[in-house]
């Protein structure tokens, strides 16, 4: 990793396999159209196909706190986890000039519930002046549209990035995410 590049940290979704045989496309993609001034680091999260919120969150710390990425971008289980983790530690965006949430299941009313998580009031507050990118395809059957719409409604100035045609995984085409990826680092 050059000590030039701009640092792209991208968290993984959850579901056995989902590393190596998922995102792994999305990382790849993502790197692609990001080009050789980024750097993706893409690490295992812990329990992937059993995963626990307290868990995850605590990898999710250390990542950042060892990285110090400039942007983050979360997929699925692994953005749910990532909002609610920088919401609880307001220390952890210092550094950070952006987030992108694909797919991110909304916890809380209107979305799903997870056992041993609760919503902290006021959780979106921290946010609230910070550049939170949601994508969301709208042919998307493991995570639907509404929950993207949540997280737009919670969190102040969020950008909400509807992709027409486009499932879970964006088609593994994170063209998108990369435009909005370079025109925050500029």
């Amino acid at each position: 990793m050059a000590d030039d590049a701009i640092k792209v940290l991208f968290l993984q979704g959850a579901g056995e396999g989902t590393h190596d045989d998922c995102d792994s496309k999305l990382v790849d993609s993502l790197t692609r159209a990001l080009g050789p001034a980024y750097t993706v680091s893409f690490p295992r999260m812990p329990e992937e196909g059993n995963p626990q919120f307290a868990l995850w969150a605590t990898a999710i710390i250390h990542e950042i706190d060892t990285l110090r990425p400039s942007m983050i971008v979360g997929h699925s289980f692994g953005g749910t986890v990532l909002i609610h983790t920088l919401a609880q530690h307001g220390r952890l965006l210092n550094n950070i000039t952006g987030i992108c949430l694909i797919a991110a299941p909304f916890l809380g009313d209107g979305g799903w519930a997870w056992e041993g998580f609760t919503l902290v009031e006021g959780w979106a507050k921290p946010l609230a002046t910070f550049p939170v990118h949601l994508f969301q395809g709208d042919a998307d059957v493991i995570v639907a549209a509404n929950h993207a719409e949540l997280y737009a409604a919670a969190i102040p100035n969020a950008h909400l990035h509807t992709l027409p045609g486009r499932d879970h995984m964006l088609n593994n085409d994170m063209s998108e995410v990369a435009r909005v990826l370079l025109s925050l680092s500029i």
